[in-house]
């Protein structure tokens, strides 16, 4: 792994959808790291009682505000809300880096699948949406319940980023490494988003049958 980690400590981050448990989980460990942490809704009343429930610094407000306010911004909103609310937020975003970590999934009595995206994926379409931001793709396979988990001090798994912009993957990696246990690894193009993002339905999979949290460990790194 390089040593060369750009200094992110001063980030302020912005999470839209950040009421749901991935968003509050994701709000809750960069707070506690030390960042900057706005939470967004469409509801800023929502937003706002979601920034209390996680406490510490953590703020609330509409996605606009935050969208406009957070240097960095994470995408953790429902899938079938993905374009419309960036579409929405297009001016907002300009010039900044957009972390999707949104999973297009479907669930059937076999359980969880990737649904096709014509982009190829959430974060291409993401791209496509918003061609004056920075967009990478990563945190798709970080455990909510784990994020949440007072008792847990240390998320041990690898967060894959992937995206066309160098220095933008370089400051996705580094803010990733800022939660203790964790750490970033750059995973290729945009385009290998898909299999990132498809590769959640696995790790539920997994879960369910074990009963577990699992996330991913890169080997020989």
């Amino acid at each position: 792994m390089s040593t060369d980690i750009p200094d992110v400590s001063k980030i302020s981050i912005g999470i839209l959808g950040g009421t749901g448990d991935q968003g509050k989980g994701l709000a809750r460990r960069f707070a506690l790291a030390g960042h900057t942490v706005l939470i967004g809704s469409r509801s800023a009343e929502r937003a706002q009682a979601a920034a209390e429930s996680v406490g510490g610094s953590v703020r609330g407000a509409d996605n606009p505000t935050v969208a406009a306010e957070a240097d960095v911004v994470i995408v953790a909103i429902p899938w079938d809300g993905h374009r419309s609310t960036l579409e929405s937020l297009r001016s907002e975003l300009a010039g900044k880096i957009v972390v999707d970590c949104v999973n297009p999934l479907g669930f059937d009595k076999q359980g969880a699948y990737a649904l096709a995206v014509e982009e190829g994926s959430a974060a291409q379409q993401a791209a496509a949406v918003l061609p004056d931001s920075r967009v990478v793709a990563a945190f798709h396979h970080v455990s909510a319940v784990l994020l949440m988990d007072p008792e847990v001090e240390e998320i041990t798994l690898d967060v894959l980023v992937a995206g066309d912009d160098r220095e933008a993957t370089d400051t996705v990696q580094a803010l990733a490494g800022r939660i203790p246990g964790m750490r970033g690894v750059y995973a290729g193009r945009l385009r290998n988003a898909h299999q990132v993002e498809a590769l959640t339905a696995n790790l539920i999979s997994i879960n369910r049958r074990y009963k577990a949290h699992a996330g991913l460990r890169v080997t020989d790194l």
